[in-house]
């Protein structure tokens, strides 16, 4: 029986000069610990060989070499090198790895019509990948020309060959109606595929479906099962949806406590919704210690993302001196901010502070202006006190009709738990009532019929 030591050592016997698809095969058999002991920079230099002859997957595999830094000092501009003669000896995998690189400015200076371009080669030889992330291209209008109808075609060629990541997207498009036609079963259709297969944006996205009941009857408990699966999978935006069931107790028991988890993972990963979500645990006492100047740091930094509804929280809680010191100015600048954003609540607020002079010079006229805007939203607080704005024409010249309209509006808007305030709207109506005849009251319900919400 031979000795191993009769043989010659392996890159002796498959170093054959001048031969790149033997030195490529030892840099995988390096690389993956085949037949020879694990060691990347044994295939970093095989992948150099071959690569330096014009090998293209040597090439490639010396780029991601760079790119990860793995048997070699980790160099972004090197990898670029390196894709690059890949790329342009057509390898598919190669163009997608460059168009990247352009696509976020990695080694090289970012380049959204370089990136299209790439994607573009890639995707002509079916590479689902670069289908998928041209498609993403045409949908934000990123290097090209915003256009769905492409963006659809690019998905469509990349889910029906299996990428999860296309079928959530064209499911998000069926869900939509952009590029396609709204249709909530296909929407569905695709997003189970991928989430079926572990994708995490997709498994939130069909739990959404359950819960609002689009595309398939409403299930809370469902949509608990695929909002866990995202969450448990790390996806801030599912920890969040998942806090929100176990809050309001849909598909599972009511448990404050738990929502306050999900939540606060969801809120270390810089969520905004979820972080405002915190914000109102801590402000209630709900699964936290009722704790307000808690609750105004996690306002603020949902708020300081530009999230409308934490923009408003803390300017209430900066108007009212919760969880720390008074202060109308910020309040009053948080409130515009969110009201700027059609955030009724704000709006509201901000017709408070510049009908009493809260914080600004007291201004009927711009006290009016935010009234309306919150009350075209269905706000019924907005449309109690514009009604009381127009009786007695401040801001607005005196008009009783509008006045009993948005009077009628407002107590019919009113929550059964808000008895006090829809009285107080009932009541105020009836006085202008007595100073109307009968043909403006009947043209003043009218209007309030054909009102419709913006």
């Amino acid at each position: 029986m031979r000795s191993n030591a009769n043989f010659p050592p392996l890159r002796t016997v498959l170093s054959i000069p001048g031969d790149a698809g033997s030195h490529y095969e030892l840099g995988l058999m390096y690389e993956a610990g085949r037949g020879v002991p694990k060691d990347d920079a044994e295939a970093a230099h095989w992948y150099r060989s071959a690569a330096e002859q014009g090998h293209a997957r040597a090439q490639y595999a010396l780029g991601r070499r760079y790119s990860e830094g793995r048997g070699v000092a980790q160099d972004a501009a090197e990898a670029f090198v390196w894709y690059r003669m890949a790329a342009e000896q057509g390898f598919d995998r190669a163009q997608y790895a460059l168009a990247r690189m352009f696509s976020v400015g990695e080694g090289v200076p970012q380049d959204d019509g370089e990136a299209v371009r790439w994607l573009r080669k890639a995707a002509q030889q079916g590479y689902a990948q670069a289908q998928n992330d041209l498609g993403v291209m045409y949908e934000h209008g990123r290097g090209v020309a915003q256009d769905y109808v492409e963006a659809a075609r690019c998905y469509v060629s990349a889910a029906e060959q299996g990428d999860v990541s296309a079928q959530n997207n064209l499911g998000f498009l069926y869900e939509t109606g952009r590029g396609v036609p709204q249709n909530d079963l296909i929407a569905v259709h695709w997003y189970r595929k991928a989430a079926e297969r572990g994708h995490a944006q997709a498994q939130h996205n069909l739990g959404v479906m359950y819960q609002c009941g689009r595309g398939l009857l409403q299930d809370y408990a469902e949509a608990h099962r695929w909002f866990r699966k995202a969450a448990e999978r790390g996806l801030a935006v599912a920890q969040n949806s998942l806090g929100f069931l176990y809050e309001r107790g849909l598909g599972v028991p009511a448990d404050p406590d738990v929502a306050a988890k999900w939540y606060r993972k969801s809120a270390a990963q810089g969520h905004a919704h979820a972080q405002n979500n915190l914000g109102v645990m801590y402000q209630g006492g709900h699964g936290v210690a009722h704790d307000p100047a808690e609750a105004r740091s996690w306002f603020q930094v949902a708020a300081e993302q530009g999230l409308a509804v934490a923009q408003y929280n803390l300017g209430v809680m900066l108007e009212s001196g919760l969880g720390g010191p008074k202060d109308y100015a910020e309040g009053q600048r948080l409130f515009r901010a969110a009201a700027e954003q059609e955030n009724a609540s704000a709006q509201f607020s901000l017709g408070v502070l510049f009908e009493r002079g809260l914080g600004v010079p007291q201004d009927y006229v711009e006290a009016v202006r935010w009234y309306r805007r919150a009350a075209d939203h269905g706000d019924a607080a907005a449309q109690l006190n514009l009604g009381i704005m127009y009786y007695f024409g401040r801001g607005v010249p005196q008009d009783y009709v509008e006045a009993h309209k948005w009077l009628n509006l407002a107590a019919s808007r009113f929550l059964a738990s808000e008895g006090e305030k829809r009285a107080q709207a009932i009541k105020n109506r009836d006085i202008v009532a007595k100073k109307m005849p009968r043909f403006r009251i009947a043209e003043a319900q009218r209007l309030a019929r054909e009102w419709k919400p913006k």
